[in-house]
């Protein structure tokens, strides 16, 4: 079996819930665009926050792919 060769992309998935759902629709969205995802890795969780309250969950999750470059 030869080697395979792998490319990571970085997206940033928000959500009004939670930071689960945050990292699911950054991969969503990686879904949209890239073929052949194979591990997520969330680098960083943050939120924003409005007057007193929490308006938003952010993820910060690097993809691989396996690459399909000759």
């Amino acid at each position: 079996m030869p080697n395979s060769v792998y490319q990571m992309v970085e997206f940033v998935g928000t959500s009004k819930l939670s930071w689960e759902e945050a990292a699911k629709n950054a991969i969503e969205n990686a879904r949209t665009k890239y073929s052949d995802l194979r591990v997520a890795t969330v680098k960083e969780l943050d939120m924003t926050i409005e007057g007193e309250v929490v308006s938003t969950f952010r993820a910060k999750v690097n993809i691989s792919f396996k690459s399909h470059i000759a």
